[in-house]
């Protein structure tokens, strides 16, 4: 079959690819494009399966929210360089895929439409590899607010998810403080048993390092822990605006945190 022009010229922008070694791969597949753009790999002619070895430690993370304010996702999408994350198109393929997981709920990329996640054209085009990192995806069933947050640099972002008579003022405050203070889990009884150990280890050990008397060293293992607490769960932890004043304190009456999650670029 004759291929057109404008296949190769599609085909060319895909994959940073030759002209010619576009139109070889289309005429040997029969003009068929994934199998072409398979073909052109295979023979290490396209520019973005020579660089998908290469690290990608630098990226953004894209926000997408529905109109009702009932969803919400996030994207990482990552590559090379911070020169790249700032690219317009890189920005704009960020925020199509994450319109894709707002629109589908979908937080694995392979269970996204193929063209969505494709980086070969840009890839090709910008010279840099690129992937496609960390996606999440919230949704409220009844009454409640998502808070969403994303740094002036795009390379964190937040949403927390408030049920109950919820504010924005609010929700905004608590992804604030999702976003500062790196917080492990919502409450207590949610830090895994494994870390919960972990620490209690410790501090037994520094008890006995400080000549402490075993009689009380439960008790101080309860002080130290109840300290920890407050570093590591959201509800415990001095409001970032107020530090006389618990995240649980500013939440309003009837509002619990249901969840969040946290995506920076690179950790």
């Amino acid at each position: 079959m004759a291929v057109s022009a404008a296949t190769v010229k599609e085909l060319r922008e895909r994959t940073g690819a030759g002209m010619m070694d576009c139109k070889k791969a289309l005429d040997e597949t029969g003009g068929d494009m994934d199998k072409a753009i398979a073909w052109l790999r295979e023979k290490g002619l396209s520019k973005a399966a020579k660089k998908a070895g290469r690290a990608t430690a630098e990226g953004l993370v894209a926000l997408a929210m529905a109109h009702d304010g009932k969803a919400a996702a996030l994207v990482e999408l990552k590559c090379e360089t911070d020169f790249v994350a700032k690219n317009e198109e890189f920005l704009a393929k960020a925020q199509e895929i994450a319109q894709a997981v707002l629109a589908s709920g979908e937080t694995d990329p392979a269970a996204l439409p193929a063209a969505v996640t494709d980086l070969s054209g840009l890839i090709g085009k910008i010279g840099e590899n690129m992937q496609v990192g960390r996606l999440a995806y919230v949704a409220l069933a009844g009454e409640g607010y998502i808070g969403t947050y994303i740094h002036s640099n795009q390379k964190l972002g937040v949403l927390v998810v408030l049920t109950g008579p919820a504010t924005a003022e609010v929700a905004k405050d608590v992804a604030m403080q999702v976003a500062a203070a790196n917080p492990l889990c919502v409450r207590p009884e949610q830090v895994p048993a494994e870390t919960l150990e972990q620490e209690r280890s410790i501090y037994l050990n520094q008890i006995k390092q400080e000549g402490k008397p075993e009689a009380i060293a439960e008790k101080i293992v309860q002080g130290r822990l109840r300290k920890f607490y407050q570093d590591v769960c959201l509800l415990e932890q001095p409001f970032i605006k107020d530090d006389k004043k618990t995240v649980k304190d500013i939440l309003g009456k009837g509002v619990e945190v249901e969840r969040f999650v946290r995506i920076a670029v690179g950790a």
